[in-house]
């Protein structure tokens, strides 16, 4: 009787065995969520070193970081690839603040200077406000109305739309274009309503772009508690004004790197590449943008190294450089591969923030789609099934006009916004075990696509 017993309980063993990619992507899960070093090196990154916006001292620090800790991990060679990069410094603190309005006299706001903005200088800018929802509208109101005038774009995020990503690509271009275009009309300086999905006290900064035959006007984010205040005492007021002062500085371009970590496959050319930026805006830590990225990047290799796994392509872990206000980084690292005659199976790239995985967005042929959609069934049992939407991301953008195949990590969305570009991006807002399922997530696909291919 007890022999029968012991053999029915042996019969779901003998049944369903599992097979060696479920074990495999078992001892990857295993090894992130248990001895894990993602989250030691992000604590590194963003409390020892801090914001690291390109050509800034912090930067450089970032790279030997980069540079070091890889090499520590025994990675097989560790690259420092050449960039001239950008170098804005926000400089003095920003100060705004309504004046001459009859019915509330001077009131503070909450501003930061917009990435790449040219300053105000000491004497600042003072001028009544024009309040628009869109681009479109400012040739509707034409320089009768715009000259002389500051503009105040105040178009929110779509809060209907699930997909935070969505609704900020549905606002931004606001923050890239709306100086430049007020510029055409008189206008003497911008205000843009942050990019943030919630109503709350931090400026959202990030880049802007001048047109160059365009004036180059100073720009400002406002908070979003501050952009409803403003907007309602002007609806109240209408010929109140409002003065703010910002002191940034663009000089000339700096030599920085992308730093290149990589594992020999048994393929002398061909790679695989995971990666984030280095670089981030100097507000915060820059945690989520994209400190997570890099540390997942870095881990996701590692883990497979720890693990014994011997691949086929060669895995590089890219650190790249100067994302945030001119994308040199990437744009280097494509011509670098086709320089040296890379061939590139796939670019995988995290830059949503370390918060719990969904899935992938996928940038690729339908046939290359359909490979990836088979191992579903195996990425399901670990809550990574979105497979739905298109991209890669920005810094691995530049490979797709080689015909690489684009990969962007795909976390949970809805808190990202509560903190890109902003003060609160910081270590404390990253959760430990969401980033190391993140890290844990990438390595599984890197292992799935150098085993199988595309």
């Amino acid at each position: 009787m007890k022999k029968i017993l012991f053999l029915l309980l042996l019969i779901p063993t003998l049944a369903f065995p599992q097979s060696e990619d479920e074990v495999m992507i078992k001892s990857i899960f295993d090894k992130a969520l248990s001895e894990g070093q993602s989250h030691e090196m992000l604590r590194f990154l963003t409390k020892e070193i801090g914001a690291r916006l390109s050509g800034s001292p912090e930067a450089a620090a970032a790279v030997e970081w980069s540079r070091q800790t890889m090499t520590e991990l025994k990675f097989d060679e560790v690259i420092l690839q050449e960039v001239m990069v950008p170098h804005w410094v926000r400089g003095k603190r920003e100060v705004a603040r309504i004046s001459q309005s009859s019915k509330w006299g001077s009131v503070d706001l909450n501003v930061r200077a917009l990435g790449n903005s040219v300053g105000t200088g000491p004497e600042g800018v003072s001028a009544k406000i024009i309040e628009v929802q869109s681009l479109s509208e400012l040739e509707t109101l034409g320089k009768a109305q715009l000259e002389g005038k500051i503009v105040f774009f105040n178009r929110p995020m779509d809060p209907t739309l699930i997909n935070t990503f969505s609704a900020y690509g549905g606002a931004v271009d606001q923050r890239g274009s709306g100086a430049s275009e007020a510029a055409k009309y008189g206008a003497i300086g911008v205000i843009v309503r942050s990019m943030a999905s919630n109503i709350d006290d931090f400026p959202h900064t990030g880049s802007l772009r001048y047109q160059a035959d365009q004036p180059k006007i100073p720009a400002v984010a406002i908070s979003t508690s501050d952009a409803e205040f403003l907007s309602k005492v002007r609806k109240g007021d209408p010929e109140m004004t409002v003065y703010f002062e910002t002191h940034c500085m663009q000089y000339d371009d700096v030599l920085s790197y992308n730093v290149v970590g990589e594992l020999k496959g048994t393929s002398k050319n061909s790679y695989i590449v995971v990666g984030g930026h280095l670089d981030s805006w100097d507000l915060g830590e820059g945690a989520h943008d994209d400190g997570a990225g890099c540390v997942q990047a870095i881990e996701a290799v590692r883990i497979l190294k720890e693990l014994g796994y011997q691949p086929k392509n060669n895995l590089r872990a890219v650190m790249f450089m100067n994302e945030e206000n001119g994308l040199k980084g990437g744009r280097r690292y494509a011509e670098l591969a086709l320089k040296n005659k890379e061939k590139h199976i796939v670019a995988i790239e995290s830059d949503r923030g370390g918060f719990v995985p969904r899935g992938f967005s996928l940038s690729m042929t339908e046939k290359q789609k359909g490979k990836i959609e088979k191992w579903q069934p195996l990425l399901l049992k670990y809550g990574i099934g979105d497979l739905s939407q298109a991209g890669g991301g920005a810094d691995i953008g530049p490979l797709a006009e080689q015909g690489v195949p684009l990969m962007g990590f795909l976390p949970d969305s809805q808190r990202y916004f509560n903190y890109h570009h902003t003060d609160a991006d910081v270590f404390e807002a990253v959760d430990k075990r969401e980033l190391e399922l993140g890290a844990a997530t990438m390595a599984v696909m890197i292992y799935l696509i150098d085993k199988y291919g595309l």
